[in-house]
């Protein structure tokens, strides 16, 4: 019987091959010409050893298998090869340096351009010179400027659902994408859709949907909101949604700061200036069939921006793509490139426009008024409201288009449908408020996501409608993959194409913010 040290001397003595200038004998002739083995080939037939050795191969090929392996960063770093079409050039100068040349020129530095320039630079870093011109570096009129901060996938198109899905996943691991930082604030909470008799059928059947795709919600009858509910008056309301898991709310702030500070981090480039025109280039290997009226005179496809400083100069930057980002002003951006203003797919604009949208803070310490409980609400007169911290503030929203939004308009308008479903707010007070704009889709109030159907070079993302900041993670990666795979990977999103404005196939959502 073998001892248990002798076993462990066996296991552990290092393997012993004579290697001389590449040869590797199995054994050596001693002094009578009879050749001897070494010892460590004689260990290394032991059962036992031989045993373990191949125990230990494969479960470290097990391991490379389900484990994947961590990227490394510095100069050993392997880049994401791309399949692009284009010719990519990476990075070039410094990070302050005004770049003449790119790769991707992003036009649009908000929340959903700052995405595109993250994913880009997390997946390809140097392989890529990203390229990001923002005109407004204090967001006075970005989305984010009144947006709810709300992460809900209670939608009734599935791409919606999947994209918020994505997002929440994406802000439940915001460390591991940016650190401790800046933190996003993701307050885990769930959002309580409310419809009345003429939709409740409409939101049962969405309901079924958003669960079959990994939403989880409870749809709950008056009664049942009312006993769960106390401070909320059901009158009006046949049937709610309530979110169960992956909804709550965040500081959008917080996102678009992290999402702007990690694409720098990689390596991308933001200028401040305005893009305003373009600089043409004729490209006569580049055929459009089935549209000889935009190609008249032959297919020019788009070369440089024009971007003009804040001091007032114009330079230019020549890239081989270009991705349409700029919210609100995604329509005059498209302009700039003919679209809407062509002949043939020229002749279909982009359909984005500025909406606005009016938010106030409030505050009561009645006994009676929602607590900790509250989920966000969005009630059927479209006003939402929820709570904002522990000290009895609360954030009341409503879109409108007509107003400046100002306390008397609140007075009037507002409050009367705010107390009709929660009466504690009677008494609230308004602490603070703010106006501002979202772009907004006025096709079908849905974003219009992927490459634009004449120009080869030219992607949009924009017109989201008042759900875009919680979808942001969702279509930058979903754009970056477009650029650097050529086809979407995690989620199919090309539904949400430029063609289905060309085909007329409007894609509306029931359960919008707007």
């Amino acid at each position: 019987m073998l001892r248990c040290g002798h076993v462990v001397r066996l296991l552990q003595v290092p393997l012993q091959r004579a290697c001389s200038s590449g040869a590797k004998p199995t054994g050596s002739t001693g002094k009578n010409g009879n050749v001897e083995k070494h010892r460590g080939d004689i260990e290394d037939s032991h059962p036992i050893r031989r045993t373990f050795r191949l125990l230990g191969n494969d479960m470290r090929k097990i391991k490379e298998f389900f484990v994947p392996q961590e990227h490394k960063y510095g100069n050993d770093l392997e880049h994401t090869k791309t399949t692009s079409k284009f010719k990519f050039r990476g990075n070039s100068g410094q990070l302050d340096v005004f770049q003449t040349h790119c790769d991707v020129l992003i036009i649009g530095g908000g929340g959903i351009g700052s995405s595109i320039a993250y994913w880009l630079k997390e997946k390809a870093r140097e392989g890529l010179n990203v390229v990001v011109v923002e005109k407004d570096e204090t967001y006075s009129r970005s989305g984010v400027h009144v947006s709810t901060g709300g992460l809900c996938p209670q939608f009734s198109l599935p791409e919606n659902i999947q994209m918020s899905l994505f997002g929440a996943e994406f802000m439940r691991n915001a460390s591991a994408h940016f650190g401790d930082d800046i933190p996003l604030g993701y307050t885990p909470h769930g959002h309580l859709v409310l419809a009345n008799e003429a939709d409740a059928q409409t939101l049962m059947q969405i309901s079924r949907l958003q669960n079959e795709l990994g939403a989880r919600n409870e749809l709950l009858t008056a009664d049942r909101l009312a006993a769960r509910f106390p401070w909320l008056n059901t009158e009006g309301i046949a049937l709610g949604c309530i979110g169960l898991e992956r909804e709550g709310w965040f500081d959008p702030w917080a996102l678009l700061a992290n999402f702007r500070r990690a694409a720098s981090g990689y390596g991308a480039h933001f200028v401040h200036g305005e893009a305003v025109d373009f600089v043409y280039q004729s490209q006569e290997d580049i055929i459009v069939t089935g549209d000889s009226e935009s190609t008249a005179g032959g297919y020019q496809s788009l070369d440089k921006v024009v971007v003009q400083m804040p001091d007032g100069s114009r330079r230019t930057i020549k890239f081989a793509l270009c991705v349409i980002a700029a919210g609100t002003e995604s329509g005059n951006v498209s302009r700039l490139a003919k679209i809407g203003l062509g002949a043939g797919m020229l002749r279909v604009p982009l359909p984005i426009d500025a909406r606005k949208r009016h938010m106030y803070v409030l505050h009561t310490e009645k006994p009676s008024a929602p607590g900790m409980s509250m989920p966000m609400i969005v009630d059927t007169s479209g006003t939402f409201l929820r709570r904002d911290g522990l000290g009895g503030h609360y954030v009341c929203g409503y879109n409108a288009q007509e107003t400046d939004g100002d306390l008397a308009y609140f007075e009037s308008t507002i409050r009367p449908s705010l107390i009709r479903r929660v009466p504690a707010f009677e008494t609230a007070t308004v602490v603070n408020s703010s106006s501002g704009f979202y772009n907004y889709n006025v096709y079908d109030e849905n974003g219009i996501l992927g490459a634009h159907p004449y120009y080869h070079n030219l992607y949009i993302a924009s017109g989201f409608s008042g759900q875009g900041t919680q979808q942001t993670p969702a279509v930058g990666r979903a754009i970056s993959e477009l650029i650097i795979d050529g086809q979407f990977r995690t989620l199919d999103l090309s539904r949400l194409s430029f063609d289905r404005l060309i085909v007329d196939k409007p894609m509306h959502e029931f359960n919008a913010l707007n």
